[in-house]
């Protein structure tokens, strides 16, 4: 099979694609991978796709959806062909495409490439148990690979003992031995294919010359290339970026680091700086410089010019990058615009006065009780508090844990839904309620009086709410004497 020629990609039109799951908010890495997928692309007067990746039905919901749609359209890049616009090679959500992935299973299991597994979960749970108790790799044994079934879940027949080779434009030739690949659920028992399958699928039908996509996807490259070769498909141009790190060289996650975009909106930062930000993720200009527009990106970008080592996402430094072009690029009349826009808009302050009117008796009280609404971080006093009836630290911390990634996962962030999932979740873990509803309302307003709660958290936001309460976390961790100390 040929492959476009990976220092020449105007040999074809250039074809990129970026693929977000629906099933929580916007993360930072699809800014971070979007905006070199964007820069490539339109250096060459290519088309930036837009794929809905949403075959996780459980998760995947609306409202994620549009929320990563206008978190993509704030860093100013725009698609040529998306769920929202259309386009020649569409639908372009795979919810929408399952006629398409059962056509092409289809024709796996007709030249053997595939089988029928119906294995149960508990069974694949004894495997992986057991195989983890060997000290194994966990992978599906094969139990059904040379039976002949009509039902059950659908199963990517990796040869043996063979070695599978791609090219990566960053990397150069990457190889990995077939027993090391597992055989692979292509479509479930539900008709949703996989990741795996949906991928390549999508990617042939909507001619993408060019995948570039994060490095955690370099394990799973050689079950695509398999599925390529079993297709008899020309395979695209590999460039696996690096991932996103914090300072420690972990992944950034939200347990360390604000990842969402929406967070980043909601407090403040300009959309140019974030895209600056994350060009200098993994890339730099040749004369040294640190701020630059999109168009000087997309005209001085090189794709070799990316660096492998682990670029850190860092705080400080967005921090700086915003402050410098406030600074330097605002009038005082775009500052003022800016302010009024981003801090003290009508719709943000129309939802706060009907919580505060009746407990305040002159303007300047509104400060004194309502500060937290506008604040990017609050202190906290941890002193005397007498809270959760916890003495055991690490359940305590455990348990909190959990509550703030259920609200995280929160489908709807409003009062009534909030309520309810605390409501129960007070009930689940045995806490009394009037215990955590002040836990909560001192993590995300310093204050122990407050307006409503529930109304309170849903006009701050999820975002703003789960910062809060992990930073709250982190002050108990490291203060254990005044917290534990009743």
């Amino acid at each position: 099979m040929v492959c476009l020629d990976p220092f020449n990609p105007n040999s074809k039109e250039v074809r990129v694609r970026i693929g977000p799951s629906p099933t929580g908010v916007p993360h930072v890495g699809t800014g971070y991978v979007s905006l070199f997928n964007y820069a490539f692309c339109r250096q060459f007067g290519g088309k930036f796709i837009l794929r809905i990746e949403d075959t996780d039905q459980k998760r995947s919901t609306i409202e994620s959806e549009q929320a990563i749609l206008n978190s993509i359209k704030w860093l100013g890049l725009k698609w040529d062909e998306g769920p929202d616009i259309g386009g020649p090679y569409g639908p372009y959500r795979q919810s929408e495409r399952l006629d398409i992935y059962q056509k092409h299973v289809d024709k796996l299991l007709q030249t053997g490439n595939a089988y029928f597994c119906t294995c149960s979960t508990e069974r694949l749970t004894e495997i992986r148990q057991r195989q983890i108790a060997l000290k194994q790799p966990t992978s599906y044994d094969g139990t059904c690979r040379e039976y002949k079934r009509n039902s059950g879940v659908v199963r990517l027949k990796v040869p043996k003992y063979e070695k599978i080779e791609f090219f990566d434009l960053l990397r150069g030739n990457i190889n990995i031995e077939s027993s090391e690949i597992d055989d692979q659920v292509l479509l479930k028992s539900d008709g949703f294919p996989t990741y795996h399958l949906a991928n390549v699928v999508d990617d042939y039908l909507m001619r993408i010359t060019h995948v570039i996509r994060g490095e955690e996807w370099i394990s799973s490259t050689p079950k695509h290339i398999l599925l390529y070769r079993f297709f008899g498909w020309d395979i695209p141009v590999f460039v696996h970026l690096p991932l996103l790190r914090n300072f420690d060289k972990s992944k950034v996650s939200k347990r360390k680091n604000p990842v969402s975009l929406e967070y980043f909106k909601e407090a403040g930062f300009l959309p140019e700086v974030m895209l600056n930000f994350l060009g200098l993720m993994a890339f730099s200009f040749e004369d040294g410089r640190e701020i630059f527009s999109l168009d000087d990106f997309i005209s001085n970008f090189k794709i070799e010019r990316i660096s492998l080592g682990g670029p850190v996402f860092d705080l400080r430094k967005l921090l700086w990058l915003n402050g410098k072009y406030l600074r330097e690029k605002y009038s005082n009349s775009d500052m003022l615009n800016y302010i009024q826009k981003q801090v003290f808009s009508t719709e943000y302050l129309t939802r706060i006065i009907p919580l505060i009117k009746d407990r305040i008796e002159k303007s300047e009280d509104f400060f004194e009780y309502a500060d937290f609404f506008f604040k990017n971080s609050i202190s906290f006093n941890l002193s005397g508090c007498h809270l959760i009836n916890f003495n055991d630290k690490d359940k305590l911390i455990k348990t909190c844990e959990f509550l703030i990634d259920e609200l995280d996962s929160l489908k709807s962030f409003e009062g009534s839904s909030i309520e309810n999932l605390i409501r129960l979740f007070c009930d689940k873990h045995k806490i009394e309620k009037r215990e955590l509803f002040m836990f909560i309302r001192l993590a995300v307003t310093g204050k122990r009086a407050t307006p409503p709660l529930f109304e309170t958290l849903s006009v701050l936001g999820r975002n703003r709410c789960v910062m809060r309460l992990r930073a709250f976390l982190g002050e108990i961790k490291n203060d254990t004497k005044n917290f534990f100390n009743h």
